[in-house]
């Protein structure tokens, strides 16, 4: 792991170089052009310069041994600048993954040392043009070369599409089949056989090279497979979802905030009706203020994810990454587009960066596992953990947080309590009408539980919070009275939902009748989650004016 002292010069350092060399004219230029800026990208790949690919590299080979926190705060800072350049900068952290989680020593010492020593740009050859998000149905091969009754080498014959830094690279980790299954290649760029296309012309992240890769009879020598063994890429790629998801993630929360810290400067200018937008609860409160309380509920999630990984005895974590990606970066989309409505009429033009944020971060919610790949890996994780307890599962969460309430009643535990008890009886409802066979069931449960544990995590967050039990490395964007009015807000959004939409959901696909109708409202709690809305408008008046910094004017006029 790195020094918080360390971690903090080098998010410094980000800032400084990106304020001098891309400023948002610079970034609006680039995106028009559709050009990523190579030297650039290189000058933060440079060991002898910025050097970032140099945190996630062990250090027995010249890197720093970041870990997944630090990864976390890099990619969220990163994101914040500029999510193509993001995107190209981190792809050699993905590209690099199977060898770090998969390779041999020899090949580690070998791959990761010239990442370290040489800035090497990483590619990640993965998705295929038909197979999508769906890895098992490759159709890239990679056909054995034997010599003398041994393998020498393979050839490798397919496509890949939307690889980051494919035009870019000086290598790649390629996914193929190869006799025994699928499994890593390290492909250099000159490979004969080996090509790139042009450069995707792109909706958003159009900084970043994305190109689709093209092999024909490309040989690589057998040292060239990841591991030495056939068949292991999936596992390989699986080891590291928890990890390059929460990655992801953090993309989506710094293009989030990073639209929203152009929105909110911007309403303390903008007069309307001889006022400016910021001192207007209609604006506050439905453009800023709820995309605040889903981002950092999804800040807490990465956070305890990051810190599960680092802590290294819980395997991969892969459903928790699902929940940390999904959160992030639906709540990114939400407060980007949330800004362009902020900003009106300037919102939508190429002139303001908020049109281009939107446009870069809807990528969050397909990449690396689209929105509902991740709704239905969170829904067939957790309904195992509801079948193993007998439907008890979320019923146990919920007691743990009515513990916390007693303990720390300001956090909104006893809300999130709400929301996992409404959560046991949808799924327990969903299990006894056998309603996981309809597909949609299954993602809307997936969306349902995230919800539910984000806003279990937030209110654990601020409790800690309040207790100064933080990590230091942990974002300070709120002090513990904010974060406490944050976890309010978002549990109560989370309970009435779970609620409100798994009634919705198990009614519409007929796993309750009219006569049973009242029993499973009661059940869900309803009553008691619209009670605990009571509140809302002062939390949302308090969170409104800590983000316009009148709380303290406020404090300051008092004393």
């Amino acid at each position: 792991m790195i020094a918080p002292k360390t971690l903090k010069l080098s998010l410094k350092s980000l800032r400084d170089f990106a304020k001098k060399r891309l400023p948002d004219e610079i970034l609006i230029e680039l995106d028009e052009k559709d050009e990523c800026p190579l030297e650039i990208v290189q000058h933060m790949c440079s060991p002898d310069k910025l050097g970032i690919q140099l945190l996630f590299i062990p250090e027995e080979f010249g890197g720093m041994g970041g870990g997944a926190f630090d990864v976390y705060c890099i990619c969220e800072e990163m994101a914040h600048i500029d999510l193509g350049v993001a995107t190209a900068v981190l792809a050699t952290f993905l590209g690099s993954d199977p060898i770090t989680v998969g390779a041999t020593p020899e090949q580690k010492k070998i791959w990761l040392s010239r990442i370290a020593d040489e800035g090497l740009l990483f590619a990640y050859g993965a998705t295929e043009p038909e197979a999508g998000s769906d890895l098992g149905a490759l159709r890239t091969t990679a056909d054995r070369v034997m010599q003398d009754g041994r393998i020498v080498g393979y050839k490798i014959n397919g496509n890949k599409q939307w690889i980051s830094n494919g035009g870019i690279a000086g290598a790649y980790s390629v996914l193929a089949n190869a006799p025994d299954g699928p499994s890593w290649f390290i492909v250099e760029k000159g490979a004969k056989g080996f090509s790139h296309d042009e450069p995707e012309d792109k909706h958003g992240i159009r900084l970043s090279n994305t190109a689709a890769l093209a092999f024909s009879d490309v040989y690589v020598d057998a040292d060239r497979l990841i591991g030495g063994v056939e068949g292991q890429g999936l596992n390989q790629a699986q080891a590291v979802f928890g990890y390059t998801r929460l990655m992801v993630a953090a993309f989506g929360l710094g293009a989030g905030w990073a639209a929203l810290d152009r929105a909110i400067p911007y309403s303390t200018k903008r007069i309307q009706a001889g006022a400016p937008l910021s001192e207007k609860q209609g604006y506050t409160h439905k453009l800023i203020v709820p995309h605040v309380a889903r981002l950092e509920a999804a800040r807490s999630y990465i956070e305890e994810t990051a810190e599960r990984i680092d802590a290294g005895n819980e395997g991969s974590l892969n459903a928790e990454g699902a929940i940390a990606k999904y959160m992030a970066t639906e709540a990114g989309n939400a407060a980007a587009e949330a800004s362009i409505q902020a900003l009106g009429g300037y919102g939508y033009t190429h002139e303001y960066m908020v049109e281009k944020i939107s446009r870069d971060v809807r990528i969050t919610t397909i990449y690396e596992g689209t929105s509902e790949i991740m709704e239905m890996t969170i829904s067939r994780d957790r309904w195992q953990f509801h079948l193993k307890t007998r439907g008890q599962h979320y019923h146990e969460q919920a007691r743990q947080w009515e513990a916390l309430h007693a303990q720390h009643p300001e956090v909104g535990a006893n809300f999130t309590a709400l929301a996992f008890h409404a959560l046991a009886e949808v799924m327990e409802r969903a299990r006894l009408a056998k309603l996981t066979r309809h597909q949609h069931i299954l993602l809307r449960l997936g969306e349902l539980i995230a919800y539910a544990e984000c806003a279990g995590s937030l209110s654990r967050r601020a409790a800690k919070m309040a207790d100064g039990k933080l990590s230091e490395k942990t974002s300070r964007r709120f002090d513990a009275t904010g974060l406490a009015a944050l976890s309010r807000i978002f549990a109560r959004e989370a309970a009435l939902k779970v609620a409100a939409e798994g009634l919705r959901w198990i009614s519409g696909a007929g796993g309750v009748t009219d006569t049973d109708m009242a029993t499973f409202e009661v059940a869900l709690g309803l009553a008691a989650i619209h009670r605990a809305q009571s509140g809302l408008i002062a939390d949302m008046d308090y969170i409104a004016d800590v983000v316009y910094g009148r709380v303290a004017k406020s404090a300051a006029l008092a004393a």
